[in-house]
């Protein structure tokens, strides 16, 4: 548990246009998160996450699966960078990859991943972006939601976080319902941060225990 008054040193995960990134350095420039984006970490060597990265003078980079012979050189490299910048907690706002297992071992429940329904419900390999919120209007749900949870060694398998609920609309499409989600998604997931970052979370086999302030 994180006690020093000190802001946690954040590296962020993404593969995308960087929504979530973006509202969690608002959010820290607003003074309600007590963090630091020290690094960004992207697959897609054009995503816009790495040039919001650059915009804000954060250390940006573009490593992928595909530029190494094998896994291990990947984790090493990812291990490489997590270590160069002192990180103490992984935040993955839309990374469309696995973590590799090393990774995930060196940083045991210490990352985190923003999912845009209320697991255990729609998660799991395949199931992300606009593919959740079709299955979630596809079998009819009147709620969806977004989760924060910490990742383990599978697919939406770790333990939540934070969750917040989203009514689903007679007359919503998948885009309309991701909105809605997606604004939740800013919300809880500065707030999972700033937990970590207030030394207030314990984690005990599948339960996620906040300490009192």
């Amino acid at each position: 548990m994180k006690t020093s008054d000190e802001p946690l040193r954040v590296t962020v995960f993404a593969s995308g246009r960087g929504s979530n990134l973006e509202a969690i350095l608002k959010n820290i420039n607003a003074g309600k998160v007590n963090a630091r984006i020290v690094a960004v970490i992207s697959n897609n060597s054009k995503a816009g996450a790495l040039e919001l990265a650059g915009k804000n003078n954060i250390p940006a980079y573009h490593i992928s699966q595909k530029q190494y012979t094998d896994e291990h050189l990947f984790s090493d490299a990812l291990l490489k960078v997590l270590q160069q910048h002192n990180t103490q907690l992984i935040a993955l706002a839309g990374y469309m990859k696995k973590i590799p297992l090393p990774v995930i071992r060196a940083f045991k429940d210490r990352i985190l991943n923003i999912h845009p329904a209320l697991l255990p419900s729609f998660g799991g390999h395949g199931l992300y972006g606009h593919f959740v919120h079709e299955a979630v209007l596809n079998y009819g749900c009147k709620i969806s939601g977004a989760t924060v949870h910490i990742v383990d060694e599978d697919y939406d398998t770790g333990p939540p976080v934070c969750q917040q609920c989203v009514p689903v609309l007679e007359n919503d499409t998948p885009d309309t319902l991701a909105a809605r989600v997606l604004a939740v998604e800013h919300e809880i997931f500065s707030q999972a941060i700033q937990l970590f970052a207030q030394g207030r979370v314990q984690v005990k086999g599948r339960r996620v225990i906040i300490a009192d302030r």
